[in-house]
């Protein structure tokens, strides 16, 4: 694929490599008369999910995803939320009509569907927004909101599927406070459990001066630590490996080498895209498998009708009251392309493999729909993002390092909007962004970045010493 460029402009990397999987499949089916392979959740959650998330969060531009972290935060659990419940509910009450026909299914296990389909993939969006280079503020909510919105699907999964076993019967108000509870518990501890290992690889960072060989196995482990750690005390997985990289990068950076920081670096982007090529290719070959067909054309089409409706509404509804707050406003533009951002993908197969066909009777239905729903959203919206971008003209990044007169001028505003909420009495975030940084000043990177670090980490000194060593050259 990179070698030809012509077709990776036209059609994404993730749809290309669907339709590869899906011709891999038809061949050894043909050949074995069995479908050999299929991605296993197993597989998936544990060894080719994380290092994707750990790549995101490691990379992720800190400051401005704190700084848009209200409005990331209010899609992905707001958004998924009334997109897993209303999916869920209009394809039960059209079900009470008649025109599915029969099915085995009561209005929990539509809801369990609902949450599982509601997964926006991050694999799926960074691979298509990577390649339309779409503006910052547009690109960290539309991927903020995917990495986040994985792991409150996963949790909404596991609230659903304990309903679905206990029977509808069983579902008492009490049940209902539990799950909600339990939604804040997984996702605030898992959360933690993320900055409670970011803070140990930073602290463990620190100390390896002296085995400098073996610094980015650190990075490796311990991030990946994280994760299992979580898992194991049945905490959000993903939010944990997401902020260990989010919460460590400053630190682990200044602390380790250029070398290890290179290593760091093209071993994390191979792994990732590695992992991303693998679950593309899977999708493809598992949908070969003629065991898990069914097909239902009137549960299907309303399924791929009522994500994209109501992803419409949520996006509008919740701009709406966010335009109210934010100073920089999200136009019709960017909604349009919010709404259509969101591919679905390997989070939802995963999910939906994972079901039990003794409790949810039409889990091949379920498997058959989503299949369906993932090909049609990363093929066609793939396909059909960057003519739609181009044609609406949103406004592209341009990627450049800013100049020692506008990180001046940066820094002076920032001191000066702080100040000025200071004064009025407002916390807003510039005032709140200021005291994190003294305090971050003052104790943090004393405990977790070495002393040659710190001084290092002065920026005009920096430039000072560049020009220096040029008029020395």
């Amino acid at each position: 694929f990179h070698l030809s460029h012509k077709v990776t402009r036209v059609v994404p990397e993730s749809a290309l490599l669907i339709v590869l999987g899906i011709v891999l499949g038809g061949i050894v089916l043909a050949a074995d008369h069995i479908a050999s392979f299929t991605l296993t959740p197993t597989v998936f959650f544990f060894y080719l999910l994380p290092p994707i998330v750990l790549d995101a969060g490691y990379f992720m531009p800190n400051r401005l995803f704190f700084g848009n972290l209200g409005t990331i935060l209010l899609y992905a659990v707001i958004g998924t939320v009334w997109n897993a419940a209303t999916t869920g509910l209009s394809l039960y009450g059209v079900y009470l009509t008649g025109i599915m026909g029969k099915l085995n299914s009561g209005v929990l296990d539509f809801l369990l569907f609902g949450s599982l389909i509601a997964a926006v993939d991050p694999v799926a969006v960074l691979a298509v927004f990577e390649e339309v280079h779409v503006n910052e503020v547009l690109f960290i909510i539309v991927f903020g909101e995917s990495l986040l919105n994985d792991a409150v699907t996963v949790v909404l999964y596991n609230v659903f599927e304990s309903f679905v076993a206990i029977g509808p019967t069983n579902v008492t108000g009490i049940e209902c406070l539990k799950g909600i509870v339990s939604f804040f518990v997984v996702s605030l501890g898992g959360t933690l459990v993320g900055i409670f290992f970011a803070l140990l690889l930073s602290l463990v960072s620190r100390f390896t001066k002296h085995v400098r060989i073996i610094e980015p196995g650190f990075v490796f482990i311990i991030s990946y630590l994280s994760y299992l750690t979580a898992e194991m005390l049945s905490l959000s997985a993903i939010l944990a490996i997401t902020f260990c990289g989010i919460c460590c990068q400053k630190y682990v950076k200044a602390n380790i080498s250029e070398q290890s920081s290179t290593t760091v670096r093209y071993t994390m982007k191979m792994m990732a895209s590695g992992a991303e090529t693998i679950i593309f290719m899977f999708l493809g070959i598992s949908a070969v498998n003629p065991d898990i067909w069914m097909w239902n054309t009137a549960f299907i089409l309303l399924t791929l009708v009522f994500i994209s409706v109501y992803r419409v509404i949520g996006v509008v509804l919740q701009t709406w009251i966010l335009n109210r707050y934010r100073t920089v406003q999200l136009e019709i533009i960017d909604q349009v392309v919010m709404s259509y951002g969101g591919l679905r993908g390997a989070v939802a197969f995963a999910l939906v493999a994972l079901l039990d066909k003794d409790k949810v009777h039409d889990k091949n239905l379920f498997v058959s729909t989503t299949i369906i729903v993932v090909f049609f959203t990363v093929i066609f919206q793939g396909l059909t993002i960057k003519p739609l971008v181009q044609w609406l003209k949103v406004k592209k990044t341009e990627h450049r390092e800013p100049k020692l007169n506008e990180k001046l001028h940066g820094r002076a505003f920032d001191h000066i909007l702080s100040a000025i909420e200071d004064i009025s009495g407002q916390i807003g975030h510039h005032y709140l962004r200021d005291k994190w940084s003294n305090f971050d000043r003052k104790f943090l990177r004393k405990i977790l970045m070495r002393r040659s670090a710190q001084k290092s980490r002065d920026q005009i000194l920096n430039v000072f010493h560049e020009l220096n060593l040029k008029d020395a050259i």
